[in-house]
């Protein structure tokens, strides 16, 4: 027999479910030419070597998925936006910009499509991400800070949420049993494609990983200009919170991590102001047309919160301190290493070794914790998720 309270969670998972169908049905797409089309660019090695530029030496590079944007509050179609005239000069006066991000992006989809045919269980973590990182250096053609990587790798596991990549000397393992998110970016003249997805062996994590993926395609859907964050953040949580899972036997409520967040975008910027809860009562802060999000979203069968733990492997400067004074000479050399090749990029300790130079973000151990994120472009004409494709 149901107990009062059970009845009643009961009644709320399936209201939350209904709710999900509806705003899926109320939301119309309005896509590029099937993702499957694109797939990998002809002239492309096997294992992928070519740079991306060189695929496309007419600098025709795939575009995302273009969306038309939501309805307004007042129910008002946004199509207008894609044939007014103004909003496709303005659109067309910004093409440089979006041809970086759509280079980047490509080159995000043939590196992970890549892992994804040699990654497995046994593999050293450190091995996973320089072989990655290999890749990725090759199609973007890595030339300082005009194009690069945007990011250290981070391969975090199981109850780890974010930020971790691992540092000289590590040698933990990928298992059968881990669930591992895999985040990295991209960039071309610091436009910045920041794009994750989860990597898992075992099916029992499957309906996990349905449930964050569901998560992050409806905050997609939801995104648009003058559309309030809270709001995001709030059909995040809903869709989520519909899913249950069972694994080794017990039932768990998927959970967002509420303080892990999506977060606006800037040249050479990877956070630039701006937040995306994945849980309601965010600020009212609107979106705006030009605007560049990275959308993702965090699933935990824990309580839905992290904290920092163990040892650090991320490293930015401080984007807002202008000129420090350094006397030490060998402080000196290592800024201005840090200066050329990754400015206001994030780094980690082994790209320091490769030019010849203790915190994680932890949720309950024992627990599992799911990732997927996207890039999308706020476009006068339309929204473009610009690092979609059939994968995720």
């Amino acid at each position: 027999m149901e107990t009062k309270m059970e009845t009643r969670e009961r009644t709320l998972r399936g209201r939350r479910r209904r709710k999900r169908r509806k705003r899926k049905a109320e939301c119309k797409w309005r896509t590029s030419p099937p993702l499957s089309m694109w797939g990998t660019a002809k002239g492309q090695t096997d294992p992928p070597t070519v740079p991306i530029c060189e695929l496309y030496p007419g600098g025709d590079f795939p575009k995302g998925e273009e969306c038309e944007y939501p309805p307004s509050k007042d129910g008002r179609s946004a199509a207008w936006r894609t044939t007014s005239e103004e909003k496709r000069v303005l659109d067309k006066a910004n093409e440089e910009m979006w041809s970086d991000f759509r280079q980047a992006a490509e080159a995000h989809r043939q590196v992970r499509a890549y892992v994804r045919t040699w990654i497995q269980p046994g593999m050293a973590m450190i091995d996973i991400c320089e072989r990655l990182e290999d890749c990725s250096r090759r199609l973007i053609k890595e030339n300082g800070l005009h194009a690069g990587l945007a990011f250290p790798t981070g391969c975090s596991i199981n109850h780890c949420a974010a930020h971790y990549t691992p540092n000289a000397g590590d040698t933990t393992v990928l298992r059968y049993d881990d669930v591992c998110k895999i985040d990295f970016g991209t960039h071309v003249n610091g436009r910045i494609i920041d794009c994750a997805f989860t990597v898992t062996f075992n099916p029992k994590y499957d309906r996990l990983l349905e449930a964050v993926k569901d998560a992050t395609d409806t905050g997609i859907r939801f995104a648009g200009i003058d559309v309030r964050l809270c709001d995001v953040g709030e059909t995040i949580q809903e869709v989520m919170e519909s899913y249950e899972v069972e694994i080794d036997g017990k039932t768990y409520q998927v959970k967002p991590i509420r303080n892990l967040n999506g977060h606006s975008i800037g040249q050479y910027r990877i956070h630039s102001g701006k937040t995306v809860p994945i849980v309601k009562g965010g600020e009212a802060t609107r979106m705006e047309e030009g605007e560049v999000y990275a959308i993702e979203t965090f699933g935990s069968t824990g309580r839905g919160a992290v904290h920092d733990d163990m040892e650090c492997s991320h490293y930015m400067k401080n984007f807002k301190v202008g000129h420090v004074p350094i006397r030490l000479p060998r402080a000196k050399h290592l800024l201005n290493v840090i200066n050329e090749n990754f400015g206001t990029l994030a780094f980690c300790r082994r790209w320091l070794d490769r030019h010849g130079e203790s915190k994680y973000l932890m949720a309950l151990k024992n627990l599992y914790t799911a990732q997927y994120e996207h890039t999308i472009l706020l476009r006068p004409t339309a929204k473009e998720v610009v690092s979609r494709e059939d994968d995720y």
